[in-house]
C-alpha cells in the first residue's frame, strides 16, 4: 500500500485571496493615483500622459491580451473581465454597478495544472489525500482527464466534503487498486471553549478497507496557518492539534492499531503548537524512517540541516506531515518526499521538472509526502 498526502493548492482555479501579494507603498500609491484619474469625467492632456506613465510603472504593458470573458471548462466557472452586458447590465446609479466585475477566483495556468498531475503520477499512490481543492467536480475532471495524460490510471473512488473555509480549500481523498472508502466523519462543527468553530478548513476521519479486508484509519487535518497575530495562530493551532490527538488516542484505546495522521500542520516540528501530536502521542513521522528517500539539495546545501527543515539536505520548511501509529510505522518499508514540482527560490537548490520554467508553473508550494506500507496489511 502506498499512502500519500499533497497540499495541491487548487486544481484549476484559486481564490484571489490565496495568491494576492502585498504591495509596496510605492505601488499602492501608483494604484491610488491611477484610480483617482480614472474616476474623472474629463481627462486633460496631462492626465492622459500620467495614466500612460502609471500603466507602464504598474506593468500593464506586460499583461496578456485576453478576451473579455473566459469560460474554463475544467475550472467549472465563468471568469468575467469587463464584459459589455449591453442592456442586461448597465453601469448606472439604478443598478449600483460600476461597470467592473471583480473576479473571486483566478485561473491556474495549464503548465502548472499538468505539473500537479505529473508529480501525482510519479508518486502513483493507492490512497491519496489532497488539501485545498476547489470542489468535487474539478477533482473528478482532474482524475479522469488530466491524470491519464501522464500514464496514471484514474482513481476508482473519490470523496470531497466542503469544510468551513469559503475560498475553495476543501479536502479530498482518492483510492484505487481495491482500497475502499467505508466511512467519513467530519469535525467541521467542533468548537473551542469560546464557542468558536475550531477548524477554519476541516478535520476529517476516514475508515478505509484494504484489499485484504483489513481496516486503516486516516485522520486528515489542515491546521491554522500563519497570521499577522502569531500568538493567536499558535494558540489556535495548538487547540486544533489537541483535539486531533484526542481523537487519535480514542481510536487507539478502541484497539485500532493502524492509524495515520496526514495533512498540512503549518508549523515546523519544533513548534510548541504541535507538541500535542509530536510529543504527547506515540505517533512517528515518516521522515524519521531509515528508508525515507528524497533528492537532496544541490551544492553546499546538501550537507546543511536548516532548523525546521524536513531533514539533512532537504532545506524547505516542514509544513506537511505523514504521521503513523507504531504498528503502521513498523510495517512501513519506505517513505519519500517529491518536491520536483516546487519552484526553488534560488537556483539550483534541487532537481525540478524541465517543464517548470518559473514560479507560476509550479504545481504547489508543498511537496508530496508518501509512505509505502507492507502489502500484507
Amino acid at each position: 500500500m502506498k499512502l500519500a498526502t499533497f497540499n495541491i493548492q487548487n486544481l484549476f482555479h484559486r481564490d484571489r485571496s490565496a495568491i494576492q501579494k502585498s504591495y509596496s507603498k510605492c505601488v499602492s500609491d501608483w494604484v491610488a493615483e491611477l484610480d483617482s484619474l480614472i474616476r474623472k469625467k474629463d481627462y486633460s492632456h496631462s492626465d492622459t500622459n500620467r495614466m500612460r506613465e502609471l500603466s507602464f510603472l504598474l506593468g500593464f504593458d506586460k499583461s496578456y491580451q485576453t478576451p473579455y470573458a473566459v469560460m474554463r471548462k475544467r475550472a467549472g466557472f465563468l471568469f468575467l473581465k469587463g464584459m459589455d452586458y449591453s442592456k442586461e447590465l448597465q453601469s448606472c446609479e439604478l443598478t449600483d454597478w460600476n461597470g467592473w466585475v471583480a473576479l473571486q477566483t483566478i485561473p491556474i495556468g495549464s503548465v502548472a495544472i499538468k505539473n500537479k498531475a505529473r508529480v501525482i503520477a510519479e508518486v502513483n499512490p493507492d490512497i491519496l489525500l489532497l488539501q485545498e481543492i476547489e470542489d468535487k467536480a474539478s477533482l473528478s475532471e482532474f482524475n479522469t482527464q488530466v491524470l491519464p495524460e501522464f500514464n496514471c490510471k484514474p482513481f476508482d473512488e473519490l470523496f470531497v466534503i466542503q469544510g468551513n473555509d469559503k475560498t475553495g480549500k476543501e479536502t479530498g481523498i482518492l483510492t484505487k487498486n481495491g482500497y475502499k472508502i467505508l466511512c467519513v466523519k467530519s469535525h467541521q462543527y467542533d468548537r473551542d471553549s469560546n464557542g468558536e468553530l475550531l477548524f477554519q478548513n476541516d478535520f476529517l476521519e476516514y475508515e478505509i478497507q484494504t484489499p485484504a479486508k483489513n481496516k486503516i484509519y486516516l485522520l486528515v487535518v489542515h491546521l491554522q496557518g500563519d497570521a499577522k497575530d502569531k500568538e493567536f495562530a499558535d494558540l489556535k493551532r495548538k487547540k486544533q492539534a489537541q483535539l486531533v490527538a484526542e481523537v487519535y488516542n480514542v481510536l487507539r484505546s478502541e484497539g485500532k492499531k493502524d492509524v495515520a495522521i496526514l495533512g498540512t500542520l503549518n508549523a515546523p516540528s519544533y513548534c510548541h503548537s504541535l507538541a500535542p501530536l509530536l510529543v504527547d502521542t506515540d505517533l512517528k513521522d515518516i521522515t524519521k524512517h531509515s528508508r525515507f528517500n528524497v533528492d537532496v539539495d544541490k551544492g553546499t546545501d546538501a550537507a546543511y540541516f536548516s532548523l525546521g527543515a524536513y531533514r539533512l539536505g532537504v532545506n524547505i520548511r516542514q509544513k506537511d506531515y505523514l504521521l503513523l501509529s507504531p504498528n503502521l510505522f513498523s510495517k512501513a518499508t519506505q517513505g519519500g518526499l517529491n518536491r520536483k514540482a516546487i519552484w526553488p527560490e534560488k537556483k539550483p537548490m534541487w532537481s525540478t521538472y524541465s517543464t517548470m520554467q518559473n514560479a507560476n508553473e509550479a504545481a504547489s508550494e508543498h511537496p508530496v509526502v508518501w509512505a509505502r506500507i507492507n502489502n500484507t496489511l
